[in-house]
């Protein structure tokens, strides 16, 4: 449980360890990106519950509300962020600090959603709205350049 809270262990990263899990969602990100949108659609339906249930559980484990340790919601975030997105490197990267700056900023409502949700919930919901926004933001950037 832990191995997969922690985003393979990369939650214990000494500094930012947000940004190493996130770095971690890439490989499954181009996997969703070979999914039709009915099935990335279940994809991250299923992945986000899981999420929400192990980061639930981790915050027991590590005896702390939304721990540091904790990047499975980073791995969701990067999924949200990249899907339906053409996979290139470019919008890779740029998806990725998107991604890093509205989590990092926590844009409204973003903030409320992670201290008034309970448990889990509070934890993955917070990425899941910052992986929206840098969808849509993402998307005006590929439109415009």
């Amino acid at each position: 449980m832990v191995l997969l809270a922690t985003g393979c262990y990369a939650g214990y990263a000494p500094v930012a360890p947000g940004t190493f899990g996130t770095l971690v969602a890439i490989p499954l990100c181009y996997l969703l990106s070979r999914l039709g949108l009915v099935h990335g659609i279940l994809f991250l339906g299923l992945f986000t519950g899981f999420a929400v249930w192990m980061s639930g559980e981790a915050e027991k484990v590590f005896k702390k509300k939304d721990s540091g340790l904790i990047v499975i919601d980073e791995i969701g975030g990067l999924l949200v962020t990249l899907f339906l997105i053409p996979w290139s490197v470019k919008s890779v990267v740029i998806g990725f600090f998107l991604f890093r700056l509205m989590d990092i900023a926590k844009p409204f409502p973003i903030r409320r959603l992670e201290t008034k949700l309970p448990g889990g919930w509070g934890v993955v919901g917070d990425d899941v709205l910052a992986g929206i926004y840098a969808n849509v933001a993402l998307r005006l950037a590929i439109r415009l350049f």
